[in-house]
């Protein structure tokens, strides 16, 4: 819908689509520039006011203001609005966008045209180090919920004019802003095209969750499908790393994480802080984090497998002190303890930082005296249990440790009730459900293991110096 020169009926029409008189955060100012009527529509709080306040002072000074009558629009903004974020629209969605955006309208009688003028401000914490990315050395900043801070961290590192930041809106209702962040030269014009268009195809209300919503959308997945398809981080200087490798960073309005794209397996085993440590020391965390992944997936299934199913094992290992334990009395001691283990865990991460201290001697007391006391677990399920959860909290991510999670409490049922036999055949199907996870554009989850390329997996598998880190051309992969 277009604009009206008449500037009464814009204002009606404003009226009819803005809850002017009913939001108290919506604000209107009448104006005079010179004779000429003027309405001004803008987001108390989105707005600078020291700005507003210059530019309505400028425009109403009789000695700034020489002319009586705006007789061009053009002409008026280039000579009397000398802020740098100005422009014009005669369409009304646009207008009415920006305005709930941030940026303020100014209708001017006898023109079809509005000036958005974009003095914006949002509400926005400090750069702090991301709790769950935390590094002993190196830098301290972490991504915020402000698109535009966000984008600025990154350009602040990658100082190049090939760097390009291309928005878009996703959503009916909310039109979340997300910007693609790309370098021209080394990204893949293919997957850059694909990903505007499943973009523009999105049929979504808002995007609630930011861009964990987003994730969900570009990779629709199973409920067999536990591990992520798509890595986030909040670190600038990971997400800049990936951008000089040609992968494509999305960044949501309102979320503090960016998604990287293509993703494999291997990306969720890395970590920042093997880059800030010496090669060969970082080389041996990374190793470790490799090996944490069996260990957490098969540790307490294998200990299930060989004390319940085959005991005279378990005695020639010293798998267990106790020997009257039975089989079920086992089952129930591990599911217990895992679910022990498991609401300790959410319990620490939703609790307030104040309380942690006392919540960590609560649950030492439940998890461990207290339960073996009661019968509810013996000491080797929770050493264990205990080894378990520590592997799962040295993986980098978080949300690739919970479906491990989810992974190892599915064999732990398997082996249980069905043996050896449902150990192999729970394996089986854990790692089918590995190999199928699905991909945004189909590009092989365990690349570059397979299509096999030496080249790019050495530099996955060890921590090389800073010479020889950086590939000498971009990996082409397949799918």
């Amino acid at each position: 819908m277009r604009l009206s020169k008449d500037l009464e009926e814009n204002i009606s029409h404003a009226k009819s689509v803005l809850p002017i008189s009913k939001s108290f955060d919506i604000t209107t100012r009448e104006l005079l520039l010179g004779e000429t009527r003027a309405y001004w529509i803008g987001i108390n709080g989105f707005c600078k006011t020291e700005v507003l306040q210059q530019i309505f002072s400028d425009l109403q000074n009789p000695l700034y203001m020489q002319d009586t009558q705006v007789e061009s629009i053009e002409r008026y903004l280039n000579a009397r609005i000398g802020y740098v974020q100005a422009s014009l629209s005669d369409n009304w969605e646009e207008i009415l966008h920006a305005v709930c955006s941030g940026p303020s309208a100014l209708f001017v009688q006898g023109f079809d045209r509005a000036i958005l003028i974009d003095v914006r401000t949002y509400p926005a914490r400090g750069v702090g180090e991301p709790d769950t990315e935390r590094v002993s050395r190196g830098a301290r900043d972490g991504f915020v919920e402000t698109l535009l801070l966000n984008a600025n961290l990154i350009r602040r590192r990658i100082r190049s004019p090939e760097l390009t930041f291309e928005i878009l809106n996703v959503g009916t209702e909310g039109e979340c802003d997300v910007a693609i962040a790309y370098l021209g030269s080394k990204a893949s014009p293919e997957l850059l095209w694909k990903l505007k268009k499943a973009l523009g195809n999105l049929s979504v209300t808002s995007l609630t969750m930011g861009s964990k919503s987003l994730e969900e959308l570009l990779v629709p997945k199973k409920w067999f499908h536990p591990l992520p398809s798509l890595h986030l981080t909040e670190r600038p200087d990971v997400a800049c790393s990936f951008l000089e490798e040609g992968h494509i960073v999305l960044l949501v309005d309102n979320s503090p994480s960016v998604l990287i794209l293509p993703s494999t397996i291997f990306q969720f085993t890395q970590s920042p802080e093997d880059y800030y440590k010496s090669p060969i020391v970082g080389t041996y965390f990374r190793l470790v984090r490799f090996l944490c992944i069996p260990v957490s997936l098969l540790l307490l299934p294998f200990f299930l497998l060989i004390t319940v199913h085959f005991p005279r094992l378990s005695q020639e290992w010293h798998l267990l002190s106790t020997e009257n334990l039975s089989g079920p009395i086992i089952v129930f001691y591990a599911l217990a303890v895992e679910f022990l283990l498991d609401l300790f865990k959410y319990s620490n991460s939703v609790t307030s930082s104040h309380l942690s201290g006392s919540l960590s001697i609560v649950g030492g007391l439940i998890i461990g005296d207290i339960a073996v006391e009661l019968h509810w677990a013996s000491v080797e399920i929770l050493f264990y249990a205990a080894v378990t959860l520590l592997t799962s909290l040295a993986l980098s991510s978080a949300e690739f440790g919970e479906g491990l999670r989810v992974y190892r409490f599915f064999l732990i049922l398997a082996t249980a009730f069905l043996g050896l036999w449902g150990f192999l055949g729970g394996l089986a199907l854990v790692l089918l459900s590995i190999a199928t996870t699905p991909t945004f554009e189909g590009f092989s989850y365990f690349w570059p293991l397979y299509p096999f390329q030496w080249e790019a997996l050495r530099t996955l598998l060890f921590r090389y110096p800073t010479a020889m880190a950086q590939p000498s051309k971009v990996w082409r992969r397949r799918k």
